[in-house]
């Protein structure tokens, strides 16, 4: 289906406080990035975010979802939340601390 960029730039704008945001389409939907870290996915227009020890005991259990067909689970953030900007940004900057930069071999 596809997400629309007003959704994008509407979360984008709601966690601006966690570090250095960015975005990224890929096949109309977009990976969201926190300190050059990929934290997140806007799929179909739903936030789904990266599970780890951090994001759960923000999120809690029993929010998991697949962000797409065959994917593996992430957190599907409910949109009561989506307008809660202090709670986004902590929700993305934590997740972000928790999340391993991949680093090219040569």
């Amino acid at each position: 289906m596809g997400s629309k960029q007003s959704t994008m730039d509407f979360i984008s704008e709601q966690v601006a406080d966690a570090g250095v945001i960015r975005s990224r389409k890929m096949f109309g939907e977009y990976a969201l990035y926190c300190d050059e870290k990929v934290v997140a996915f806007v799929c179909d227009d739903k936030l789904f975010v990266k599970i780890t020890p951090k994001s759960l005991s923000i999120v809690g259990v029993g929010h998991e979802a697949p962000a797409y067909p065959g994917s593996k689970p992430y957190l599907l953030i409910d949109e009561d939340h989506w307008d809660n900007k202090e709670w986004m940004s902590e929700l993305i900057h934590k997740t972000a601390e928790d999340v391993q930069v991949n680093v090219k071999k040569k």
